[in-house]
This record gives C-alpha cells, structure tokens and sequence, in this order.
C-alpha cells in the first residue's frame, strides 16, 4: 500500500491550508507568508521541497539530539511494531519495552529518583508533576499545598496548566489555569540586573523569592518549577550559584523542586541529566521529553523521588492519572536505542567539547553592530539583537529583526528559530568543528546583511 503523500511545494501547500501550526500567525500563513516545506531529512541536514539542503540549526525543535534518519532507531521501532504494535500500561498491565526504558532512565536519573511515569510531550510531564505532587501532599493531609512557584520568562508547554506555569507572554489572548501559579523575577542579569553585579543581582532574585514565599505562605506551596537554562522564554541563563541556592530554599520552606529539562537533557548541555551534573542541584522531580527520542516518536517522562513515590503507592491510594499512550511500545523502543546510541557514541562527552567550541565561536558574533548579547550553554544559544549597544534598547516587535535575520540565514542554507529580537540555535549533537565553523559564518554574514538594509 502507497500513501500517495504529496512532495511538490504547491502540492503541500494545497493540504497544508487544513493544517493548523502551532505558535504561528494563521492570518500570514493564509497569505502563504514563505512556508518552508521539509520533505527529507539526513545527519545534521533538512531538504526542502525545492530541493535546498539545509543545516537543521534547531535540531527539530530542541529534539533531534541524535541526528536525522538514525538506522538503529528507525529498525529498533519497526522491530517493535512487528512485535507488539501497541498495549496500554493502565491498571495491571505493562509490556517489556516501557519496563526497560524505565529502569534504565531511573539509572541515568541523579540521586534518589528512581520512578517514572511517561507521558506524550513536555507540557504533559509537567501537568503530571503537578498532580502527582498534589495527590502526595493530599496523602500526606496537607490539603492547602497546592501552589506553584515559577518564573518570569518560563516556558513548561502550552496545556492550560503548563501554559499558566509559562512566561505571561506567551498566553496573550489565550485562558490559562488561574490563581494557581505564581512567578518569580526572571533571572536574567544582563537584561534586569540594573546597576548589580551578578552576586547582588543573585541576592535580588533569592529575596524575591525568600518574599514571595512568606507572602504566600509555605503552607500553601507545592512546589517551585525551573528550566535549568530557559529556553522558549529567550534562552535566559540564570546567575552562577541560582539553582543551588533556590534548591536550598525550597528545602528550607518544604517546597519541591522540579527541573524542567524537557530540553537540556540527553545531551544538550553535555550530561544526560544537567540539574545535579552541570547546576549542582538534586531536584524532588525532573521531567524531559525532546531528547528522550530525539524526536523519534513522541515520549516524555516525569521521574519522581523514592519519597514522593512511597506516599502516592501507599496503601489505600489509586494513582488516578495516565494516558493512552503512556508507555506506547514503539515510543520506548526508539527511546532505548536513542540511549543506547547516545552511549555507544559517546555524545554527551563529545558535546562537552563539540559544544563547548559552538558556545565560544558564536560569542565572537557579540563585536557585532545589532548583536546584544550572545548567551546560552553549549548547544543551547541565543543571540539578542539591539538597536543601540550601550543601553540595550530593543528593536520594537514590528521590527521583525529576528524573522528578517533567520529568513536571511535560511537562505544560506541554515535554519534558525527566530524569537522576538532573539535568534536560538539548538541544533543536533552530531555536528563536528567545521560545520559549527560554517553554523557561525553563515549566522556572521546574515546579521550584516539585515545590518546593512537598515
């Protein structure tokens, strides 16, 4: 049987006016506003429709660490399809597949998580978080705990939950769950930290937080979320010591703490795992996703402390929460071989020396006119572009600056994620020093020409 999919860009597109993308502008893409057709996809490299080869500079989206067209993965998937195609792991039923990769994702998790629950995408490990987490403070008879703490310039997915724990912007003329979450000051030094060093700026943003907490009252506090390096909000780095010492203050106030590395994990920072490896904080939940597959199949995972799971698998509880596709078999499948690629080739040890050349190249863009600041870890980085250098001021969002330089790197052959005034690059783990080399030039040449029309 033939799926008879159509190839040709007109042809695409033709289907195409049935699809709604997601964070776009539907009214320009009804105008056909220079859609990019992918239709093929190798290594480090996308195709087009029009037959461009082009760098994948945002890895699919955060997600294809591994690299496009893995053979070990796509087999491990069909293998698994011609074996058990799909079986739910409701009530008592589980399958071999989802029993590995949970034993062996409790294995690569830091410290005392050692359970796993798995969802379909990051916005669904972080509502499953949230609720495990209020179902134990019920077990516990602490009823009024129910309040999450998170921070401006947030991104933890866009359910209505998820969605309320993200930045404000990002629902502006959209609902969210209200009155549940509260944020935090963004730490963000070079764009708030006003007359600070980043110590004093890091003393702020504790204060805050210390405040907050006391206003609102411990007692009625779950938890406090956080992206070790936020990434949809503007690829925003937090000051140096910031997870350890909020991790110390959760602590301090019987708060949770939940790492959101939905993408800094598998890889992306250099470590499978980055809260305890790279930030130096032992978090009471981490959930992921992007990663797990590079994309291969859609997974995520929220993974719990032994404590947490000792109360919500007491006796008397139902743990009343899961989805259809929670543990799908072919999804586990390609996360095992995505892992066992990942070992196999040493790719979070190659990032830490691959990604780390990446990070120190694209900071040389920072002698750039419209470049503000270039920030971000290894292969996770964002460019800020400004109008004016010295007091940082930002081009307005009719501007467009972003979309005008990632449309001029995308006709150089790269694929940018343009963000406001930001540019990201979170490409796949598998580029070697010359295609970064070729990554930055490109990045150099399309600043100065969108410099130049100005």
């Amino acid at each position: 049987m033939t799926l008879d999919i159509p190839t040709t860009t007109d042809d695409v597109l033709t289907s195409d006016t049935h699809l709604i993308q997601s964070f776009a502008d539907l009214n320009a893409l009804k105008q056909n506003d220079a859609r990019t057709v992918i239709v093929g996809a190798e290594g480090a490299y996308v195709t087009d429709s029009d037959g461009n080869k082009l760098i994948d500079g945002i890895g699919g989206l955060w997600c294809v660490n591994i690299g496009h067209r893995r053979k070990e993965i796509i087999n491990a998937i069909t293998e698994q399809l011609n074996t058990l195609d799909y079986y739910s792991t409701f009530y008592n039923f589980t399958h071999p597949t989802a029993a590995k990769l949970a034993a062996k994702v409790a294995s690569l998790a830091p410290g005392h998580l050692n359970t796993v629950h798995f969802g379909n995408s990051g916005s669904v490990a972080n509502d499953s978080a949230i609720r495990m987490l209020h179902h134990y403070y019920n077990r516990l008879g602490k009823h009024n705990k129910k309040l999450v703490l998170s921070r401006e310039g947030a991104y933890h997915g866009s359910t209505h939950l998820a969605m309320a724990m993200t930045t404000p912007a990002y629902a502006d003329g959209w609902d969210k769950a209200e009155g549940l979450v509260h944020h935090l000051k963004c730490p963000h030094f070079w764009r708030y930290g006003n007359g600070m060093t980043e110590g004093e700026y890091l003393d702020f943003l504790l204060e805050d937080a210390k405040s907050r907490i006391e206003t609102l009252g411990s007692e009625n506090i779950a938890c406090f979320i956080a992206e070790p390096i936020q990434g949809a909000g503007g690829l925003i780095v937090p000051p140096n010591g910031y997870h350890v010492r909020m991790g110390a203050l959760c602590k301090d106030y019987d708060i949770k703490y939940i790492t959101d590395e939905v993408v800094t994990a598998f890889g992306r920072l250099g470590h499978f795992f980055a809260s305890k490896d790279v930030f130096g904080v032992q978090p009471d939940i981490i959930t992921t996703a992007k990663g797990l597959t590079s994309g291969y199949q859609p997974l995520s995972a929220t993974i719990i402390s032994d404590e947490i799971h000792e109360v919500i698998s007491g006796e008397g509880s139902m743990f009343l929460h899961g989805m259809t596709y929670s543990g799908h078999p072919a999804a586990s499948a390609a996360a095992i071989a995505n892992i066992a690629l990942m070992e196999k080739e040493g790719i979070p040890q190659r990032v830490q020396k691959t990604g780390k050349h990446f990070e120190n190249s694209l900071h040389k863009l920072s002698d750039l006119d419209l470049v503000g600041e270039v920030r971000g870890s290894h292969f996770m980085m964002g460019i800020e572009f400004v109008k004016e250098k010295i007091n940082k001021t930002p081009f307005e969002p009719e501007d467009k600056i972003g979309l005008k330089i990632a449309r001029a790197a995308q006709r150089r052959g790269l694929i940018v994620r343009p963000l406001g005034n930001i540019a990201i690059l979170s490409p796949t783990l598998i580029m070697d020093e010359d295609m970064i080399d070729d990554v930055v030039n490109i990045m150099s040449n399309s600043i100065k020409e969108v410099q130049s029309e100005l």
